[in-house]
């Protein structure tokens, strides 16, 4: 995977020198924005779920490493994502007891192209993904799993696509965006290869005005997953808040979050759930 990556931003280098465009290390931002309700995203920030208090607890970032401008509205990006996030049951001898645990890392490519207000959005990521059983999943006194679950070796390496289209105006943001994932290895083998996504993120930019100088954005963001194990089955996402500030910027997100389909936790991929949660994020942008 690391090999694959390396290899992949030495040949973005060697034809951006040899198209003689525009070339900028370490840009500011990112091309390609991580889309807020699908769950393996780079953020940061927690989901209390309200059934049983559970903790969805996530951690990562996303930076764009290389830049060059292919004209005055089209730009090319490469960049790194690294992410984890967890599953909390309890929080005994107040600490928390983390149960399962996700972790990703890879890298991807970004293209965007700027018309009058809109853009045009592409992005190819390739990711490793493992997911484990953790201590807070083992009960002590009986010296086994809860519940007699056992960990599972799981593991998937896959490219993702996503093409996106953003309108802008003066009162709203629409972003819709459509693509798929191909894992070119699994374990287990029973993971279905290929899996569609779709989505939307909207956001209303000026219904509630200004908070302290910041901006308020009402948002609702929805993502959808084809995917599954020895079967096709769908997994929706669900979020519907306020941001603290830019939309596209640094700020602070509160929301509800709804989630339902195969545990997002992939130490349970063949698990189907529900979850009502209420949660924070913070962008850093």
């Amino acid at each position: 995977m690391l090999q694959k990556i390396i290899v992949l931003f030495l040949l973005l280098i060697s034809y951006a020198f040899s198209q003689n465009k525009e070339f900028e290390l370490f840009p500011g931002g990112l091309n390609f924005i991580p889309l807020k309700a699908n769950n393996q995203e780079t953020k940061v920030g927690l989901i209390f779920f309200t059934k049983n208090n559970n903790l969805k607890l996530d951690i990562g970032n996303n930076i764009d490493l290389l830049s060059f401008h292919l004209s005055p509205n089209k730009r090319l990006t490469a960049g790194v994502e690294f992410m984890a996030y967890a599953l909390s049951t309890s929080y005994k001898g107040k600490r928390l007891q983390i149960d399962a645990i996700d972790g990703l890392f890879g890298g991807n490519l970004s293209y965007s192209m700027k018309e009058n207000e809109n853009r045009f959005l592409m992005r190819l990521r390739i990711i490793h993904n493992s997911a484990h059983l953790v201590d807070g999943h083992w009960d002590e006194s009986e010296g086994k799993w809860i519940d007699d679950y056992e960990p599972v070796p799981f593991a998937k390496d896959f490219a993702e696509y996503t093409f996106a289209y953003e309108c802008d105006s003066d009162f709203f943001v629409l972003k819709s965006y459509a693509g798929f994932s191909y894992n070119f290895l699994i374990r287990p083998s029973d993971m279905k290869r290929l899996n569609i996504h779709s989505g939307f993120e909207f956001a209303l930019t000026k219904l509630l005005g200004t908070l302290l100088g910041q901006k308020q954005n009402v948002f609702l963001v929805h993502h959808f997953i084809l995917g599954g194990a020895e079967k096709f089955g769908g997994n929706n996402n669900s979020l519907l808040g306020i941001k603290f500030g830019d939309w596209r910027g640094k700020g602070l997100l509160i929301y509800l979050s709804y989630y339902s389909g195969f545990d997002l936790f992939n130490a349970y991929y063949k698990t189907k759930v529900k979850r009502f949660g209420i949660g924070f994020s913070v962008d850093f942008l």
